[in-house]
């Protein structure tokens, strides 16, 4: 009898496997006594033999290298407990747990390994000393029991799932159920109930395992996305990341855990992928491996699959706010307060031109739909995004979004080819989701030919990062234009430049809100009006500070006075920490 552990190349425990028989294999195949993940394991990769001299490890298919200490083999024996075996992106090792005389020659190999590292064996007496080692040596154990014993449960929930799975497959083919002709309801309804039926004939379930989970987990990996849907129900979850089938993470309150659910295979993960991407007309597969799409509710979707995800099918979701998010919510989260809210808004009624800066996952999007909602009813909305995730509530809203290409290659639409085109459908304002490229120049265009009032986002660390970022992306679009021009035209289209930041604590905050006032020099002038000035940090490691105003008046803000119109200037005092 011998003991296989498993754990990750970076040390993570995966399982560990008491094996009583001759031989132990290990594979990506559900048949092999030990299950790896990953495209570089086989189906039946390698197998531990249990002869007279020891443990042998023998490689079966032609699939990534075995690695014994490094070296590559096809046969190696006999392994001792020192030896670390390695298979695709996982490290494994072997004890004996009996003390037959044919295991004699592993444990002298293994005294040798220890000799020649300058250590030995020693026999440690129960001394009063050694009692409380002996104590924490047991409570390790405990806890390694504990872990074995769920991912034991983890082991046999997939094992089970799967094979329900392949009977719900059979059965379907068997009654030669065309699924493609019913609605989403009629095949749920179809599937729960063949499920159920599947259910009830099995007689040899393991005890331990709940029916009614392992039911409802095979009817959401087979019409629905599996074990995300939890996660989606979820009103604390924000962001969905799935690494492998095996490995799921969620952002909670901005912090980052990773979920006790798994998917049951990489198969599973495929199908929820593709029934994602597949009612929006796009496609995934090993010529296009990487794909944008967007759930029902507007959530963000990014799926990267085999060969360019090595771990298998990647999934990150960034979930959409079922409900509608204001001014108002923004202040209650601290991500600005009222007084920079009543700028921002008197900024949108008055047709001033602003783009968005921030990183990834800092809410640029958000804070352009909490923006986009001052716009009046009255005007014409024309927004053009990648990805569809802007919720307007306006009436007079026309919505477009870009197109891949086929197969082919052929039929790609473009956000520059939109951000043409609904210069022609009498917009009274743009809004672009993202500008990540030639599209810039169409935007700062369109920003200084009659369409103010626009407003996009931009990837960049700090509002002078921003211009330096829309030069970058102008010069993407291959006009042959000075950089003098491109800072003329930025400084000319571009009013307000609101940057957001996200901390590492995980909270999201407005940092700097800066007018565009002209160029000078060759450099596009910047006015800060008001920033977040931070303090420190609270007990639970959340960033403290607080909203500050510079003292300078906003240009158009003079300009506003000017015209009779009553504007509140109070909120610009120096120095003045905003409530």
């Amino acid at each position: 009898m011998f003991e296989v552990s498993v754990k990750t190349l970076k040390g993570m425990h995966v399982s560990k496997l008491r094996c009583n028989e001759e031989r132990c294999s290990i594979g990506k195949g559900r048949e092999n006594n030990i299950t790896l993940h990953g495209w570089k394991v086989s189906r039946r990769h390698a197998e531990f033999v249990r002869r007279q001299d020891g443990i042998h490890i023998t490689e079966l298919e032609d699939g990534g290298p075995v690695l014994v200490n490094g070296n590559k083999v096809s046969r190696y024996g006999p392994v001792c407990a020192a030896d670390i075996v390695q298979i695709g992106d996982y490290q494994l090792s072997v004890h004996t747990l009996d003390a037959t005389p044919g295991f004699s020659e592993v444990a002298a190999r293994e005294a040798r390994l220890l000799g020649a590292a300058g250590l030995e064996k020693t026999v440690v007496t129960q001394t009063a000393e050694s009692k409380s080692v002996s104590m924490e040596v047991l409570a390790a154990k405990k806890i390694s029991d504990i872990a074995d014993a769920k991912n034991s449960q983890k082991d046999l929930e997939n094992r089970w799932r799967s094979n329900i799975h392949r009977q719900l497959f059979d059965l379907i083919d068997l009654r030669r159920v065309n699924v493609s002709s019913m609605s989403d309801y009629e095949l749920r309804e179809f599937t729960a109930q063949a499920i159920t039926e599947i259910m009830s004939i099995v007689e040899d379930f393991a005890a331990k395992l709940n029916k009614l989970q392992i039911a409802a987990d095979v009817l959401a990996e087979a019409v629905g996305l599996g074990p995300l849907e939890a996660l989606l129900a979820r009103e604390d979850v924000s962001e969905i990341m799935v690494n492998s089938a095996d490995q799921i993470f969620f952002e909670s309150n901005g912090r980052i855990q990773q979920s006790e659910i798994t998917f049951t295979n990489d198969q599973s993960v495929l199908r929820a992928i593709e029934r994602i991407v597949a009612p929006l007309g796009r496609r995934i597969d090993e010529s296009s491996p990487m794909v944008d799409a967007r759930l029902r509710d507007g959530s963000r979707v990014n799926a990267v699959i085999p060969p360019l995800a090595l771990k298998g099918p990647c999934i990150t979701i960034r979930k959409f706010m079922q409900e509608r998010l204001t001014a108002d919510h923004l202040i209650k989260f601290g991500s600005l307060n009222q007084a920079m809210v009543s700028f921002l808004q008197m900024v949108v009624m008055q047709k001033r031109n602003v783009v968005i800066s921030g990183g990834t996952g800092s809410g640029k999007t958000t804070l352009l739909n909490v923006l986009s909602g001052f716009i009046p009813d009255s005007e014409r909305i024309v927004t053009v995004e990648d990805a569809a995730e802007l919720k307007l509530y306006q009436p007079n809203l026309v919505s477009l979004e870009a197109r891949p290409g086929n197969q082919e290659g052929k039929g790609i639409v473009s956000i520059r080819d939109l951000v043409k085109n609904c210069l022609r459908m009498r917009p009274d304002r743009i809004v672009v989701g993202e500008c990540r490229g030639g599209e810039a120049l169409d935007m700062l265009q369109a920003m200084n030919t009659g369409h103010d009032g626009s407003l996009t986002t931009v990837h960049a660390n700090s509002p002078r990062d921003c211009i330096a970022r829309l030069e970058v992306l102008v010069l993407m679009s291959g006009m042959d234009l000075p950089i003098s021009a491109i800072r003329e035209q930025i400084a000319s289209a571009v009013n307000v430049i609101v940057q957001q930041t996200r901390f590492a604590c995980g909270s999201r905050r407005v940092t700097s809100i800066s007018e565009l006032t002209g160029i000078e020099t060759g450099t596009v002038q910047l006015a800060e009006i008001f920033k977040f000035q931070q303090t420190g940090f609270d007990e639970h490691g959340k960033v403290m500070g607080s909203f500050i105003a510079t003292g300078l008046i906003p240009e158009f803000y003079e300009g506003l006075i000017s015209r009779g119109i009553d504007v509140d200037i109070s909120i610009f005092h120096a120095g003045r920490e905003l409530e």
